[in-house]
């Protein structure tokens, strides 16, 4: 028997949709699903410095990291029966880490299996960076440039792809296109889980 909640997370390069997805499949699914918001969003909002050197970003790539395992926690404690989609996962911090992935690990103590195997399943919206298109700039927590949307782009999905149950909603011109796969994706691995938490 599952000793926790299924986790769900869905992640990609800036720019991608993944929030307002989140929030979408969370409409969907109402009595399935709980979404938790983006951590570095809920940090940047409390005044959490966003920009700066190398120190600072490796700051802010520990809070993040770990203020994500707390907040899943938190969650999974209140909604033991629901799936938790989370709007990033803890292993999206090794594509921000100024050194790169490996010294992120180290500097967490972790690995990248130990990070995958947190979540039971992964959906990836791959920016519209990765497509050479613009991407929208409303979130004013969103700084990067395009080429550097795609950057981060590619090394998530290298981080993520190895996961055994991953799911890419490649970039559209339709953002509608993107949601209407990403809830497609989403009942199939409901379904998924319901069929093991059964067996």
């Amino acid at each position: 028997m599952r000793s926790r909640p299924a986790k769900v997370v869905l992640t990609g390069g800036p720019g991608g949709g993944k929030t307002t997805a989140a929030d979408m499949i969370g409409r969907e699914f109402p009595d399935s699903v709980v979404v938790l918001k983006e951590t570095a969003t809920i940090l940047f909002q409390g005044s959490f410095p966003r920009a700066g050197g190398p120190a600072a970003r490796r700051a802010c790539q520990r809070a993040i990291f770990k203020t994500q395992v707390e907040l899943e926690e938190a969650v999974a404690a209140e909604h033991p029966d629901r799936v938790l989609l989370c709007d990033r996962g803890t292993l999206d911090g090794c594509a921000y880490w100024p050194e790169g992935p490996e010294a992120f690990f180290e500097a967490l103590g972790t690995t990248i299996e130990a990070e995958r195997a947190r979540y039971d399943a992964v959906i990836f919206f791959e920016s519209a960076a990765a497509g050479g298109l613009e991407f929208d700039r409303r979130n004013p927590y969103r700084i990067e440039t395009t080429a550097e949307a795609a950057r981060l782009d590619t090394a998530l999905r290298a981080a993520w792809a190895s996961h055994p149950v991953f799911h890419l909603i490649a970039h559209d011109r339709s953002f509608f296109g993107k949601v209407e796969k990403a809830i497609a994706t989403f009942r199939a691995i409901l379904a998924a889980l319901e069929v093991a938490r059964s067996d």
